[in-house]
């Protein structure tokens, strides 16, 4: 049985990939810059390669007809061109579209290059753009660790944010199964919801109430001061001042999966430890 090449296996969605995969009874190669710190499930064969040097990558595809493919850097169609001169036929890429920012914007137009690449390529691709992780809230575990409360501005904002693995199973099907060529899919959460009821259902996971401190702009744009891009700190209070921006439920997981999708009460008691 041929390989199935999974780049980023390391990351929030590729684990689950992975797991997903060897689930299946799959061969799953995994692609790493730092295989020794891989720490990857037994049976995985890991292999070294570096998204900013397309070349490096031929010897990982030896004998792989199918990848899941996630880069946020590199030369996009360089990297396309490896993959199919290497006999890839099918293609699932996790990337990121964002049609509100402004086609000048360095990041978004990266990005919309490549997804040209990949849909000029020839191969059966299937685009995943999602909403925003559930993943993302573990940002707050050191607080919630140390002190039992989250500090954060617009605790009113609203996001259909996504379990990692309702997102992984939607790329373990279109690796799979036929049927997915040529679409692209934006898994969300079943239901908006809150910052603030987030935290609070992050407390209940864990057996402790945690707090929600609301911070003023301001406040959040001296935290994160150190944190962040002064361009992405920019883009996330403006985000902010629409609380209902982000609350669009997509109907894909349930499309695709037959199920809806888990819920952020589900990623809290998956992630308790998390924040323990």
């Amino acid at each position: 049985m041929m390989p199935i090449l999974v780049t980023g296996a390391t990351g929030t969605v590729g684990r689950c990939v992975v797991r997903r995969l060897l689930d299946a009874g799959r061969s799953v190669r995994a692609l790493t810059r730092d295989p020794a710190a891989a720490r990857l499930p037994a049976g995985v064969e890991v292999v070294t390669g570096d998204f900013t040097d397309p070349s490096s990558l031929a010897p990982a595809l030896r004998g792989v007809e199918r990848v899941h493919l996630v880069s946020m850097e590199g030369d996009g169609p360089a990297i396309v061109d490896v993959l199919v001169q290497s006999g890839v036929r099918r293609l699932t890429h996790l990337g990121h579209n964002d049609p509100s920012r402004p086609d000048d914007d360095p990041l978004e137009s990266w990005h919309r290059v490549f997804h040209r690449a990949i849909e000029s390529s020839g191969m059966e691709w299937t685009h995943l753009f999602p909403a925003e992780f559930m993943a993302n809230t573990r940002e707050w575990a050191p607080s919630i660790r140390a002190g039992s409360e989250v500090r954060a501005p617009f605790g009113d904002w609203n996001s259909t944010m996504v379990h990692e693995d309702d997102i992984a199973a939607v790329i373990v099907k279109a690796l799979l199964e036929d049927g997915h060529a040529g679409r692209t899919y934006q898994p969300s959460g079943p239901e908006p919801v809150r910052r603030r009821d987030a935290v609070r259902m992050i407390g209940e996971a864990i057996g402790r109430d945690v707090e929600f401190v609301e911070l003023t702009p301001e406040q959040a744009r001296d935290l994160w001061r150190d944190i962040y891009p002064p361009d992405v700190i920019g883009w996330f209070l403006e985000m902010g001042r629409y609380p209902d921006g982000n609350n669009w439920v997509s109907p894909d997981i349930e499309q695709v999966l037959g199920r809806p999708g888990l819920k952020f009460k589900q990623w809290a008691h998956d992630h308790a430890a998390d924040f323990r």
